[in-house]
């Protein structure tokens, strides 16, 4: 178990910022930082980080919370992983404490099957570099293929002996369960015994974009016509292939930095280009390009160049993979090369200078490379190159942008020699047809939320008030509750006649103090169990604690009040995303008007509260009893509405 000095520390060196900005491209708005979603599919930003605050919130989901809750949001990771993760980035030494045979049971299904696949890597780069049979075989391909000993390294190349069940017996004798040998896929089950899914191959690991390993690409070397070239992992927990990037671990900084993703299709690809100093490139490793696998990208750039070989049939993938790109409203060029080369041979035998020049120089506009590639099928054929142009339209209409679609409609009436009102009336055909049929679907969902919004709307608006008043007594402890405000009391004093008279007295209270003792006077405690936790833990924190600091607060946050926090505390955020002052609109911040926020949201919520005793008096009125005492009751409690209303300076009424 890591001990709690050195989770300390983590939460103390890691900065949020950071930390996401290797999975997601922000840019600065303000004193914060904003992105696109991680966790959704979008075209405007709705995610938020604080560096301030040290949290971030991402609107479009509901998620949120600090460095930690992103990664086990966003990689999966348990909480030790996560705070292994970030020791290892900042080169923090891990300081480990005795774990009980309880809690090493209960480590779970998902950290044990990385764990097996973290040794898988370790071994096969091992027997690579470190045995006979690794050396003359697996490294000696590698050195064929001009790979450097540095870059063997840094993609942890490695080497499956041709034996049947070497890797299994080896994991087997270091303590690893079969079960998650098997679940992984590195070994296949067999009655008489398990052997190894990648015997007698050169190994390849797949990473996660936070380095994590997913699973194995394994390339066999013989020329065994029964067996397949390339083998991959098969689908786990940990590995779905359609949402994997090959390289993405290496190439995620360079690609922001560079605002540019080079696409290739094989593993090799990526490891030449990165040898010849480009390190922006992945590849989708021979499946068809997906959308999931663009979002990856889209989350550290808006422009994506394709690169493949002359191969017609890669060709024809590639097209079908431009119109993926596009609908995610990114910029896609190609670049092909020349007849008989790949991006691996090209690279290998080009400088790194004539390689970037080649890139520069060949990468052509979507538009221009499909006019390029149909227009040779085309030729003189009227009905074929109707249906280029057709084609090419149809790739347009998946342009979310309306300024690039017309861009792009001018661009092809230039090239097919033919008139812009002609395309632009398909264009809007097919538009509409998308429209119409994504709008028939939103119909039905908004039918669907309708009807269950409209169950039962009266038990709905009264959960609201509460939770809304509640909700506001934790978002005030949050932000505030350290700070010292002027409130006013209510003291009943004699005069000098013997009479009993209101006097209001001023007085300085910690916010956190009027709030814990407005509550524990009127014998109030909150209703929302989520709510009532988090109070509570905030209660007692300020008196714990001589001064409240926000950021250390939030670094030890309980994972089931994270959420829940954050978007309380992000809430303003919004005015960020918006930029509501870029347009000259100012809205009217929380923190101006912390006195009165304190003091109205208390006696709004003790009206509420005295109208629901009035309510339940009523309810216990018959015609058949005296009820001159509820009534008497009542009267008295509707006095103490009206005193509320008076003092809030609007007239109440129920919500």
């Amino acid at each position: 178990m890591i001990s709690k000095s050195t989770i300390d520390t983590v939460f103390e060196t890691a900065r949020v910022e950071e930390v996401i900005g290797d999975f997601v491209q922000l840019k600065r708005a303000g004193s914060n930082f904003k992105g696109l979603s991680p966790f959704s599919d979008e075209r405007s930003p709705s995610f938020m980080v604080s560096p301030a605050k040290g949290i971030w919130k991402d609107f479009s989901s509901g998620k949120g919370g600090n460095s930690v809750a992103f990664l086990m949001e966003h990689e999966h990771f348990t909480y030790p992983e996560a705070i292994r993760y970030l020791a290892r980035k900042y080169n923090i030494e891990i300081e480990e404490t005795e774990q009980t045979n309880e809690e090493k049971a209960n480590t779970d299904i998902r950290e044990s099957m990385y764990l097996v696949s973290e040794f898988a890597k370790d071994y096969f780069h091992k027997t690579l570099l470190k045995s006979e049979e690794g050396k003359a075989i697996g490294l000696s391909y590698f050195k064929e293929r001009g790979f450097t000993n540095e870059t063997i390294e840094k993609f942890s190349l490695g080497y499956s002996p041709d034996t049947w069940d070497a890797f299994t017996k080896e994991a087997l004798g270091k303590g690893y369960k079969l079960e998650f040998l098997e679940s992984t896929g590195l070994t296949i089950p067999r009655e008489d015994r398990p052997f190894d899914r990648f015997k007698s191959r050169v190994m390849f690991p797949i990473q996660s974009m936070s380095g994590r390993i997913l699973g194995f690409g394994g390339r066999i070397l013989t020329n065994d016509k029964k067996a397949a070239k390339y083998l991959n992992s098969p689908e786990s927990e940990i590995y779905h292939k359609s949402k994997v990037l090959y390289g993405i671990f290496q190439a995620k900084q360079s690609i922001a930095k560079l605002n540019n993703c080079f696409l290739v299709e094989g593993y090799t690809d990526v490891i030449q280009f990165n040898q010849a100093g480009i390190e922006n490139v992945v590849a989708s490793s021979g499946t068809a390009l997906t959308p999931d696998q663009i979002r990856l990208i889209n989350r550290l750039t808006k422009n994506i160049t394709v690169l493949f070989d002359g191969d017609a049939a890669g060709l024809r993938a590639s097209v079908r993979g431009i119109d993926l790109i596009l609908e995610e409203g990114m910029n896609v060029k190609v670049c092909t090369f020349p007849d008989g080369e790949d991006p691996d041979s090209f690279a290998k035998k080009t400088s790194h200078d004539e390689l970037v020049a080649y890139l520069e120089n060949n990468a052509k506009d979507f538009i221009q490379f499909k006019a390029s590639l149909l227009m040779n099928e085309a030729k003189n054929d009227p009905i074929k190159k109707a249906d280029l142009i057709r084609d090419m339209v149809v790739s347009i209409s998946k342009i979310p942008d309306r300024i690039q679609r017309e861009i792009y409609i001018q661009e092809c009436s230039r090239i097919m020699d033919i008139s812009e009102q002609v395309l632009v009336s398909t264009l809007a055909q097919l538009i509409q047809k998308d429209s119409a049929e994504a709008g028939k679907k939103q119909k039905q969902d908004y039918t669907t939320l309708q009807i269950v919004k409209n169950e039962n709307p009266a038990d709905v608006e009264k959960v609201d008030v509460l939770y809304r008043l509640e909700r506001k007594i934790i978002e005030m402890l949050l932000l505030y509750g350290d700070k010292t405000e002027e409130f006013e009391d209510i003291l009943l004093k004699s005069n000098g006649e013997g009479e009993i008279e209101h006097v209001i007295e001023k007085k300085e209270y910690k916010v956190f103090h009027r709030i814990y003792l407005s509550l524990q006077e009127d014998e109030v405690e909150l209703a929302n169990p989520l709510f009532r936790d988090i109070f509570n833990d905030l209660i007692n924190y300020y008196l714990q604690n001589e001064g409240f600091s926000l950021e250390q607060y939030l670094m030890h946050l309980q994972p089931e009040f994270a959420q829940e926090v954050t978007d309380i505390l992000m809430e303003d955020e919004k005015v960020v995303l918006h930029n509501w002052e870029g347009q000259n609109i100012f809205p009217k911040y929380k923190k101006d008007t912390i006195g009165q926020n304190v003091s109205e949201t208390i006696l709004t919520m003790r009206w509420y509260l005295v109208g629901k005793i009035i309510e339940e008096i009523k309810s216990s009125i018959t015609s058949e009893s005296d009820n001159t005492e509820p009534m008497t009751m009542i009267k008295d409690y509707l006095g103490l509405t009206s005193a509320f209303s008076k003092k809030l300076g609007r007239v109440m009424s129920r919500f």
